[in-house]
Formats: structure tokens, C-alpha cells, sequence
């Protein structure tokens, strides 16, 4: 992995005359990575940059995020710019719209999930349910670490005869683990979904794709977009499979800069 900024000759001539798609992480992307999902918010600088960019003519900004759709919606508040929560489950954006629509019976075990785990780690500090219709995910990063493990295993005996059945899939982030419906759906497939949409809209138009991510399910998107895309982690180098980093959200706010004053039209 190579930091961007070492390389940004190189990469501004892969930008030379392109349609650009931007694809967006947000806790810990564009938004600092806080104890609770709502403490999570991004600068007045940061949303003028997404404006700016998401209303370039060469330009197309989604953001795909773990968080429920109105949720994320709200923390951004751009119209122009196309939303996908939930991870990517269910999207909205111009021009597009789409929601996972999950059997009945699975609403009820997310509830019946929902009730397992808060009575289960009921007097255990630190912990947060968030339950998203769609997802579930559970928060640790406030608990204490000698908690952890008994957390894991409460999460993991509740959610296990739904997991042998198939009616619901498992997945981890950071500080956190998460119930989704059993379908083969990810942000890597919501990249390449939006991609492709936006290629028709294009008419065949070279368009090239830039991904920038920090968690654990950034990674389907790094893979899905290896040979077609740039791909960004941000964090340490080596500890991903994207193929350049940028160390922390303040560099993510640098890049997003840079890429609003290109000369490139």
C-alpha cells in the first residue's frame, strides 16, 4: 500500500479528462470515529466539499455506510448526493432508489434478536444496541476490554440457531458486530451495482471509481473494484487490501480538498 499524496502526479493523470464516481465510508472516512453513532458528525468544511463535488458535471459522490438510510441522510444533508445504508440494502440518491425488502418472519427474528441480547447483556456498561429494521448491530467500543469476550459470546449464542437455520448472516467491524438478512449483498455489490448504473447513464463514457474506506466491510468494495477502481484505506498501511491508504480522516479531508480544486474539468 502507498499513501496517496506520495504518488499525486500519478494519480491526477488516472483523473485526466475521466467522469469520476466517488464512493464514501462515513464513521471514521469523513467523520471522526466517535463512542456513540450519534456523537459521529462531520465539519461544515467537509459537507461544502461533498456539495461541491457531488454537482461537478465529471462527478458523482454516493456514500455507503452501515448506518440506516435516514440516518445517514440526515448526518450529510446534501440532496445531490446518492445515499446507500444499511450497506447498500437500501439506497436513494437522484435517479435512483431502492430498499431490501426482507421476508416477513425475518422483522421478527430481529426483534426477537433485538429482545435476546438486550436481556443478555443487561448490566454489562458500555455496550449499545442499534437496532436498523434491516440490520441490527451491536457497539462494544465503550465497553470494558476484560467485557469483551463475554460480550462476543452472549452475541453469538443469541443470533446462533438463526445463523444454523440461514435466516439471518453475521458479519464484524470495528468495535462492532452486526446481523444482516441472508442474501449476497455488500458494499463491494452496491459499488458495482452504482457503477454500472452510472455507466448506462453515460453511454459508455470511461468513468473510473474511487473507493475510501476504513472498516472491515470496506473490503468487499476493495476487492470488487481491484482491477476497474482506486481503492483507499484509511488507517495503517498493510492492514488492508486496497491498494493506497491515507492515515486518518484529516487526510481523507486533504484528499477530498484536492480532488474539489482539480484542474481536470
Amino acid at each position: 500500500m502507498r499513501n496517496i499524496f506520495y504518488h499525486w502526479d500519478e494519480f491526477e493523470k488516472k483523473l485526466s479528462n475521466k467522469y469520476i464516481m466517488l464512493f464514501l465510508d462515513y464513521d471514521g472516512t469523513i467523520s471522526p470515529i466517535a463512542g456513540t453513532p450519534d456523537k459521529a458528525v462531520i465539519s461544515r468544511k467537509t459537507r461544502q466539499l461533498l456539495k461541491k463535488l457531488s454537482v461537478h458535471p465529471r462527478r458523482k459522490v454516493a456514500i455507503i455506510s452501515g448506518r440506516a438510510l435516514k440516518d445517514i441522510q440526515n448526518k450529510i444533508g446534501l440532496k445531490s448526493v446518492i445515499y446507500a445504508g444499511n450497506h447498500g440494502l437500501e439506497i436513494e440518491g437522484p435517479k435512483v432508489k431502492f430498499r431490501h425488502r426482507p421476508a416477513p418472519e425475518y422483522r421478527a427474528i430481529i426483534r426477537n434478536i433485538d429482545n435476546g441480547l438486550k436481556r443478555e447483556l443487561r448490566g454489562i456498561k458500555g455496550v449499545l444496541i442499534e437496532n436498523k429494521a434491516i440490520c441490527l448491530s451491536l457497539h462494544y467500543r465503550l465497553a470494558r476490554i476484560k467485557d469483551v469476550p463475554r460480550i462476543k459470546a452472549i452475541f453469538k449464542a443469541v443470533t446462533l440457531p438463526y445463523v444454523v437455520s440461514e435466516k439471518v448472516k453475521i458479519s464484524a467491524g470495528k468495535k462492532m458486530l452486526e446481523v444482516r438478512p441472508p442474501v449476497s449483498w455488500n458494499k463491494g455489490s452496491v459499488a458495482m451495482w452504482l457503477l454500472a448504473r452510472q455507466r448506462v447513464f453515460l453511454r459508455g463514457k470511461s468513468i473510473t471509481p474511487i473507493y475510501i474506506g476504513d472498516d472491515l466491510t470496506d473490503e468487499d468494495a476493495f476487492r470488487a473494484l481491484a482491477k476497474s477502481g482506486i481503492t483507499v484505506f484509511v488507517g495503517k498501511s498493510g492492514l488492508s487490501g486496497a491498494k493506497y491508504y491515507l492515515k486518518n480522516t484529516g487526510e481523507v479531508i486533504k484528499f477530498l480538498t484536492l480532488m474539489a480544486r482539480s484542474p481536470h474539468p
